[in-house]
């Protein structure tokens, strides 16, 4: 599960810096955005307790707020 975490950030921090959004809404939108890409490949499906994955990913936000601030 750890790994789809690691995978789906990736995506939403991807998608954060193609975008040129970093608000935490945009943020918890391209988690959702990445959750549902990853449902429709099959990679994730909803035994995979999709609550909890997008919980771990948005609780992430800080960090990655940091990250994007270190850059600019």
């Amino acid at each position: 599960m750890e790994n789809n975490v690691e995978e789906i950030l990736n995506l939403v921090k991807k998608k954060m810096s193609e975008q040129g959004a970093y608000s935490r809404d945009a943020f918890k939108q391209f988690t959702e955005e990445s959750i549902d890409y990853y449902v429709s490949k099959g990679a994730i499906s909803d035994d995979d307790n999709l609550e909890f994955i997008e919980d771990r990913v948005i609780g992430m936000y800080e960090i990655v707020k940091e990250e994007f601030s270190e850059e600019i």
